[in-house]
């Protein structure tokens, strides 16, 4: 039987890699130094994914391969829609695998326009949530017009959804999710020698 916590991190064409990068690297921490029995899947649409300045990654696993039954949560950086993030994105592939992990009630974690697969796939309809909030907050208008009941905080948590307003936030939504998945004193920790 699977011991291991294990968190699919959705990688989208056209993703962020500040967005991505936090999640390794606070996972990796937290499995390193401090024995949290946490392991990463990069998940793609395509074993190669290209991010929004160019910089490719490799899948460990590839969206159609993905049983939800075998992660205990879902991370998904944000990305450009000018390098096309949003065709994946808004694919009825990522829309269903959002849909499965919500039914199962894992926790989701959502960086910056990342919000917007979540709200599309109809989990965010009423529930409290935010989006990239600069540039007069435009993004968070078309977000509420999915029924999102916007949060002022730059980090939005409901129930089991994080979803947060901008690049910066990526660290603080990986050790949130941290929290979420072993303790508020763990995520402390981690934050502390990692320097937050």
């Amino acid at each position: 039987m699977r011991k291991e916590t294990k968190i699919l991190l959705l990688c989208l064409n056209a993703f962020e890699t500040m967005e991505f990068s936090p999640f390794v690297d606070v996972f990796g921490w937290a499995h390193d130094d401090f024995n949290c029995d946490i392991g990463i899947d990069i998940c793609g649409f395509n074993r190669t994914i290209v991010s929004t300045f160019g910089v490719s990654i490799t899948a460990d696993i590839l969206i159609d391969d993905v049983d939800a039954d075998q992660y205990d949560a879902l991370a998904i950086p944000g990305g450009f829609e000018e390098y096309g993030f949003y065709k994946e994105a808004y694919h009825e592939k990522t829309l269903n695998l959002i849909r499965s992990f919500h039914s199962h009630h894992k926790p989701i974690a959502a960086v910056c326009v990342a919000a917007f697969p979540l709200a599309k796939s109809g989990i965010l309809k009423n529930r409290k949530a935010t989006t990239y909030h600069l540039q007069g907050g435009y993004k968070r208008e078309e977000l509420k017009n999915f029924g999102v009941v916007l949060g002022e905080e730059w980090i939005v948590a409901d129930d089991n959804i994080i979803t947060s307003s901008c690049p910066k936030t990526a660290p603080d939504v990986a050790f949130r999710l941290l929290e979420m998945l072993t303790s508020q004193e763990k995520a402390f920790e981690v934050k502390k020698v990692m320097g937050y």
